[in-house]
C-alpha cells in the first residue's frame, strides 16, 4: 500500500514555461511524484487556467514571449483569488538582481536552470508544508441519484449498487478526490501507454452512461477543453 505521510499526493501544480520540452519533462516527473500537473505555454494561458481552476502551487519561468514571469508573478500576488497561492520561479536567469526582483514580487522561492528534479521536488514540498494542510478529504460524492463512496469505492444509484470496472473505479476515484477541479488526461492514466488519452475518453463515456441522466449533455462528469475532465458533484 502506497502511503503519503507528507500529504503531497494530489496537490495541483501549474507549470508555466514556453519551452515544450521543459513543460513535458516537468509534467511527467512531477506526476510520478503523485502531484497533479497542469501546464501553460505563456502567461495568457496561465491566467485563463487560473480563472477556471484552483492551484496549490505555481511554477513560473521568467523569459517567455509576451508577458514575462516577473509580471505574471506580480499579477498572481495582486489577484484576490490567488494572492496566497505559492509561487516558485524556475528560470535560467541567475543574477542576484533577478533573484531579488522575483522574491520582492512575492515569489516563495527562486530556482535556477539547469536544475536537479529531486531538489525541485524538495523545494515544492517545503513550500507546501509552509502553506499548511489541505482540507479534510471528502468521504463521498453525490451526483443526483448516484452516490460514490470513496472509502468502499462503491457507486450506487437510488440505493442500488452500480457495477464498475476496475478502470472506471479508479477514474471516478481520482475525479472525486479532485471534485470541481479539472484533471488532465495524463493524470487520469499515468501508467498507460496511450499517450493520446483516448482510453480515458472511452472510460469517461462509459461512466457517463452510469451516472448521467443525459450522457450526451453531462451535468456531473464534464469535459474541460484543453485539459481533461472534471467531476462536479452536488
Amino acid at each position: 500500500m502506497i502511503t503519503d505521510p507528507n500529504g503531497m499526493a494530489g496537490r495541483h501544480l501549474l507549470v508555466v514555461d514556453d519551452d515544450d520540452r521543459i513543460r513535458e519533462l516537468l509534467k511527467q516527473y512531477l506526476a510520478r511524484e503523485r502531484f497533479r500537473v497542469t501546464t501553460a505555454a505563456h502567461a495568457g494561458a496561465a491566467k485563463r487556467l487560473m480563472d477556471l481552476l484552483d492551484f496549490d502551487l505555481i511554477i513560473i519561468d521568467v523569459m517567455m514571449p509576451g508577458e514575462d514571469g516577473f509580471s505574471l508573478t506580480d499579477w498572481v500576488r495582486k489577484r484576490a483569488q490567488s494572492s496566497n497561492t505559492p509561487v516558485l520561479i524556475l528560470t535560467a536567469r541567475d543574477l542576484a538582481d533577478d533573484r531579488v526582483q522575483g522574491l520582492s514580487l512575492g515569489a516563495d522561492d527562486y530556482m535556477v536552470k539547469p536544475f536537479d528534479p529531486r531538489e525541485l521536488v524538495l523545494r515544492i514540498e517545503a513550500i507546501l508544508r509552509r502553506a499548511g494542510p489541505r482540507q479534510t478529504p471528502i468521504r463521498e460524492v453525490k451526483m443526483g441519484e448516484c452516490l460514490f463512496d470513496l472509502e468502499r469505492l462503491e457507486l450506487s444509484r437510488e440505493g442500488r449498487p452500480v457495477r464498475l470496472t476496475e478502470a472506471e473505479t479508479q477514474l471516478l476515484k481520482t475525479l472525486a478526490l479532485n471534485a470541481h477541479g479539472a484533471v488532465d488526461r495524463y493524470q487520469l492514466s499515468p501508467d498507460t501507454a496511450d499517450a493520446s488519452g483516448r482510453a480515458v475518453d472511452v472510460q469517461v463515456t462509459r461512466l457517463r452512461r452510469k451516472i448521467e441522466d443525459d450522457p450526451r449533455n453531462p451535468r456531473y462528469l464534464q469535459t474541460v477543453r484543453g485539459v481533461g475532465y472534471m467531476l462536479a458533484p452536488d
